[in-house]
């Protein structure tokens, strides 16, 4: 049963939900938060192990986030907004959950004796970098508690709030792997607008790869996603590895979109008020599934290859890299993984 969002008669921000009590819920009277809602938790653990860890190139992930004001009409994280008893469309990109103690309890994770020092994955399922994270400063103390452990991580973001903290993530490389990596799908700004609202543009994340690169990182773009009948043409592609190379970045990865339950209905829903003309070419590739055929994502591939060595990218591999031809990573709730599309006519 969802828990009816109704307005708290004292405060007027939405009534906390069933699963998050003892919560406190904040808004700010700031207009880049203008309509958000946030729940500020004390969370009993903070590092996760990845469900079905053999498929992805990571086992353990921290997030410090759940919901996201990115609101990027086509995220894949949707659907686990609903374990909060919220919905996987405007709830997900206006109730945003915080871990504000995830520093401190990182730090004691990290010192206890049964952790390894295994790898840590960051912006696996939501971005640590989003606009929330201006305020609540928690990757600060999470990254000085990498740091400190000499413990390896990585981070996948569109938030160019991560150039903030350059400071100890070139101390934290003096200790330990770290990994960096900018998600820029296309350069097309008009569409950004639609696609991505709550995201810094495109040229914004490209000058973030530039200073994270003159800063000694080799950065990695994950091109993604790749939007079938909207960026997927050689035209497109070409400009965005070109823009991708010309930051400076050390390599491109496509991947190509995929609409898990929750993404997939929020995502039809846009293509039929923006692009109702793609609606056939998106029933033709999706179906009731959630991923595009091999066939299409093999083609993006080999279009994102030429481009990469016109560019000068990828120069270590003529080949492609398997990874490229398979649907993307992030950390799913393995009760997803075994949900049925329940609209599989949506697209």
């Amino acid at each position: 049963m969802r828990w009816s969002h109704l307005a708290d008669a004292d405060t007027g921000a939405p009534a906390l939900p069933l699963s998050l009590p003892g919560a406190v819920t904040r808004t700010f009277d700031t207009p880049e938060f203008a309509g958000m809602t946030f729940y500020e938790i004390h969370a009993k653990s903070i590092i996760n192990r990845v469900p079905g860890a053999s498929r992805v190139p990571f086992e353990w992930t921290v997030n410090p986030y759940r919901g996201c004001s990115h609101a990027c009409v086509y995220c894949f994280a949707r659907n686990t907004h609903t374990y909060l008893d919220f919905d996987p469309g405007r709830d997900f990109d206006s109730r945003v959950v915080v871990k504000v103690n995830a520093g401190g309890l990182l730090r004691r994770e990290l010192a206890a004796p049964r952790w390894a020092g295994a790898h840590i994955a960051m912006g696996t399922n939501v971005d640590c970098y989003q606009r929330a994270e201006g305020r609540y400063r928690l990757m600060r103390e999470i990254l000085a508690a990498l740091r400190d452990a000499a413990n390896p991580f990585s981070i996948l973001t569109k938030g160019t709030l991560i150039t903030r903290d350059l400071d100890l993530l070139r101390q934290a490389a003096e200790v330990t792997t770290v990994g960096v990596s900018m998600s820029i799908g296309f350069v097309d700004e008009a569409l950004w607008r639609l696609v991505e609202p709550g995201t810094p543009s495109p040229r914004r994340r490209l000058d973030a790869v530039r200073r994270l690169s003159d800063a000694g990182f080799a950065v990695g773009v994950l091109m993604a996603p790749i939007l079938p009948g909207l960026t997927d043409t050689a035209e497109s592609i070409d400009a965005t590895v070109a823009a991708i190379a010309g930051a400076g970045a050390a390599s491109v990865m496509p991947i190509v979109l995929h609409l898990r339950p929750g993404a997939r209905e929020w995502y039809a829903a846009w293509v039929a008020r923006h692009r109702p003309d793609l609606l056939p070419r998106y029933r033709e590739l999706y179906g009731s599934g959630s991923y595009a055929p091999a066939a299409y994502q093999r083609g993006v591939s080999a279009r994102v290859r030429v481009a990469a060595r016109r560019h000068g990218l990828n120069r270590d591999s003529d080949k492609a890299n398997p990874r490229e031809l398979e649907p993307a990573v992030p950390t799913v709730h393995s009760a997803q993984k075994a949900e049925v599309m329940s609209q599989p006519t949506l697209l």
